[in-house]
């Protein structure tokens, strides 16, 4: 490497390979970040699947809270919960 310009590209072109491959390394990982670098937040694959899922127990929960709660008979109390177990 006589000419210094050739220098001068090699360490560009690390460091735009560099950068590349961090950028693909956040994006597949979920990591989001503003334009200074600094991470906002980082997004989990199962997050939605999460969410889903705790809100039918809270639904699950709020149906169970009434059935307990109401001032119904013995009778219709295990009738509710029977048709519950058959969902």
């Amino acid at each position: 490497m006589d000419n210094p310009f050739e220098m001068v590209f090699g360490i560009i072109l690390v460091i735009a390979i560099a950068s590349v491959l961090k950028s693909r390394f956040r994006a597949k990982n979920g990591i989001i970040e503003d334009r200074k670098g600094n991470v906002i937040a980082t997004q989990d694959p199962d997050s939605e699947k999460l969410r889903e899922e705790v809100q039918y127990l809270k639904e699950r929960v709020a149906t169970l809270e009434k059935i307990a709660t109401d001032d119904r008979g013995a009778r219709q109390l295990t009738d509710e919960i029977e048709k519950l177990r058959d969902r």
